[in-house]
């Protein structure tokens, strides 16, 4: 997909989505926040069983919403390159270093 603009500054951002992501739970930031405190108090081993496996199982849910969340912002990713006088936007490929 090309872009042409009237000035030499790339395409603006945009935003769509990131209200459907509000509505759906909270941002990754937060997300990964809570999992963080859930590692923190694993980690202290004072947490009865049942608490504990509860913690567990929040984990667990939080590190697959920020997997999808991660996956989802990596589908959206484009790198823009400038080709003379305009910019075009190009999908983005992932290296295989980062398998």
């Amino acid at each position: 997909m090309a872009v042409r603009r009237g000035s030499d500054s790339p395409p603006a951002e945009t935003t769509s989505g990131s209200a459907d992501a509000a509505a759906d739970g909270p941002s990754f930031e937060s997300a990964l926040e809570q999992l963080e405190a859930i590692v923190d108090r694993l980690e202290q081993g004072e947490l009865e069983l049942e608490d504990a496996l509860r913690a567990f199982e929040a984990g667990v849910a939080l590190t697959r919403r920020c997997a999808k969340q991660l996956s989802d912002a990596e589908r959206r990713i484009e790198v823009l390159v400038r080709e003379g006088e305009r910019w075009v936007a190009r999908p983005f490929e992932e290296s295989e270093e980062g398998e």
